[in-house]
């Protein structure tokens, strides 16, 4: 047991050592201030279109939605329908449905 302790003592004093010369260091050393130029070429300033993965592409927003397919009627029960919602609001509370691709 006695040299647990003496190893416990030898490590917390290593330790305060370590800490006390950060702690000078910290308080004695000023860093200098130094002017820094660094160069860049004028072809690393603009990205390149072939380096870049993404690229912005233009959205047709003059198509229209397409109609969906018709489809062959079940013999099985219909399934229950939503009315298309008009273009009024909605009444407190009230759930307002629209189609798909509309908004």
């Amino acid at each position: 047991m006695p040299t647990l302790i003496r190893l416990i003592v030898i490590l917390l004093v290593l330790v305060g050592l370590g800490y006390g010369a950060m702690f000078a260091l910290v308080a004695i050393v000023q860093p200098r201030d130094k002017e820094v130029t660094i160069r860049i070429p004028a072809r690393d300033l603009v990205p390149s279109t072939q380096r870049d993965p993404l690229v912005r592409r233009e959205i047709n927003t003059t198509r229209q939605p397409e109609a969906p397919a018709a489809a062959p009627p079940a013999a099985e029960e219909p399934a229950l329908s939503v009315e298309p919602a008009s273009d009024a609001p909605a009444e407190e509370g009230e759930v307002v449905t629209r189609q798909q691709g509309i908004e």
